[in-house]
């Protein structure tokens, strides 16, 4: 305040400069690219060498760009530009974070590689780097990432995509807390040598990594797993041959707290309740082909024989998140005889895609959940698993439906959350029977949000709000809360 005070004395037009370096510096360093620091240097004499002290974020190429995938002097151009721009930030006193996107590996750019890897490593000593390849290439043919850069102690945070690992000798990334590699081939050996390296490690990502069949984390600092294998369009190539190469993987990680299954897989992978017991939060979003099965029917058995021990080995997580496929899969499990173990899930995510079998498997799963204290429900156009609509027909799922009778208490339920539901003729039937079911047997209900986008052309909103307030309700402090785009 005393500064202050003196400032507006003076009558200063330029009061940002007269702030102490330190809140100068604070400033500049919520900037989210190194360029923009620079670039004030030219607003007077006391910034021109401020940008120096500044900890910047560097960031070449966008990621997920629709590059021209044959246009070799867009590659060359931003090679040139990025490792020309290189040199002039050796001056810079310190540079937190390093990302560069090439949209495609080819050998004749590896030098220029290995230069920003060396930058990144060596010289500017980054806590972040990401080098990301935009295009992904067979894992044969990926850049190699150099061995002179398994030995980092400043790292913190390293993304890898569509580079080949190989460490020759051991690894010492002893200050990595988070570590992503994708689109590569490793070995169970090879994997293991890398987490060896990394005793400080939290989090771990894999994102369409091949080849390995036993996944042992042993740490008790790596708290979070994440294996992705995203279906993308662009990358049909590597799909391909990634069917082409599929093991069956099983995870021992009995300090894991939270794992992500996300994406498309083309075999099981495989938990134990004691390999994954630290566990408290699971997300279960994906979907299988298991390819060597022609049989639509044998596929279906051997889908849903793998999710019954997948949801065994998860049953005692405090917070659950399903995708379509296991939503879907509950009422054929129920239509053959198996009912969904008893969950300890207190917080809960269904994304479903408001088809008549959602629904069925929403009623099927929470028949068992009778710990449940939030629910959450996303209707976010999440796409059907269409041989699972197949297995029983509609006029039997209307009728099931009708004549369905739960006998279920939700006695700790508080919270429940509808997003991304649009108002459609065809599930606003199924909707309001969900609703009345929820109110009914959840005896310490506080709020229902439904966050709605339209209801169709024959029924206004007004009149279909009124419908859900007109429900009656167990708890006498539940409310109804309707939030509109």
């Amino acid at each position: 305040m005393e500064m202050q005070s003196k400032i507006m004395a003076r009558g200063d037009r330029d009061r940002l400069s007269h702030l102490p370096d330190t809140v100068l510096l604070h400033i500049l360093s919520m900037l989210p690219e190194g360029k923009e620091v620079v670039r004030t240097s030219v607003l007077s004499q006391r910034w021109r060498f401020l940008w120096k002290s500044v900890a910047v974020s560097l960031n070449f190429g966008v990621p997920n760009y629709p590059y021209d995938e044959g246009n070799q002097k867009e590659l060359l151009i931003f090679v040139a530009s990025t490792s020309r721009e290189l040199h002039y930030w050796r001056s810079c006193g310190k540079i937190k974070a390093f990302r560069v996107f090439p949209y495609r590996y080819k050998h004749y750019i590896v030098k220029d590689v290995d230069f920003w890897v060396h930058f990144a490593s060596k010289v500017a000593n980054v806590e972040e780097f990401t080098l990301k390849f935009a295009c992904v290439s067979f894992p044969d043919f990926a850049y190699k990432f150099p061995q002179f850069a398994y030995k980092n102690t400043t790292l913190r945070n390293l993304v890898l995509d569509s580079c080949r690992l190989n460490p020759s000798g051991s690894v010492n990334w002893s200050s990595l807390v988070s570590l992503s590699i994708g689109h590569l081939k490793l070995t169970d050996i090879m994997l293991e040598k890398i987490l060896s390296g990394c005793p400080n490690l939290e989090s771990l990502e894999l994102d369409s990594v091949l080849g390995i069949s036993r996944l042992e984390i042993s740490s008790a600092k790596l708290r979070k797993l994440i294996i992705l294998n995203d279906e993308n369009d662009e990358n049909d190539r590597y799909n391909k041959w990634h069917e082409e190469d599929t093991n069956s993987l099983e995870i021992f990680a009995p300090y894991i707290q939270i794992l992500v299954l996300s994406g498309f897989f083309y075999d099981e992978i495989r938990l134990q309740e004691s390999k994954v017991a630290s566990l408290v939060t699971a997300v279960l979003h994906f979907n299988v082909d298991f390819i060597e099965f022609e049989d639509e029917e044998e596929k279906l058995e051997k889908e849903c024989r793998y999710l019954k021990e997948l949801l065994l080995s998860v049953a005692h997580v405090k917070n659950l998140e399903l995708g379509p496929l296991c939503i879907e899969c509950f009422p054929i499990l129920e239509l053959r005889g198996w009912h969904s173990p008893p969950s300890s899930c207190k917080f809960l995510k269904l994304n479903a895609s408001l088809k008549h079998l959602d629904f069925a498997g929403i009623y099927s799963f929470l028949q068992s959940s009778s710990d449940l204290e939030t629910l959450v429900i996303d209707w976010n156009n999440h796409k059907p698993i269409d041989r699972l609509v197949s297995y029983t027909n509609e006029v039997e799922q209307v009728r099931r439906f009708e004549t369905h009778n739960v006998n279920c208490s939700l006695p700790h339920l508080k919270t429940i959350k509808f997003f991304n539901f649009l108002g459609s003729l065809s599930g606003i039937k199924f909707v309001l029977q969900l609703v009345k079911y929820l109110l009914k047997n959840a005896t310490v209900l506080e709020k229902l949000v439904i966050a709605a986008g339209f209801i169709g052309n024959d029924v206004s909103r007004d009149k279909m709000e009124q419908k859900f307030l007109s429900f009656p309700r167990s708890s006498p402090h539940a409310s109804i809360v309707f939030s509109h785009p």
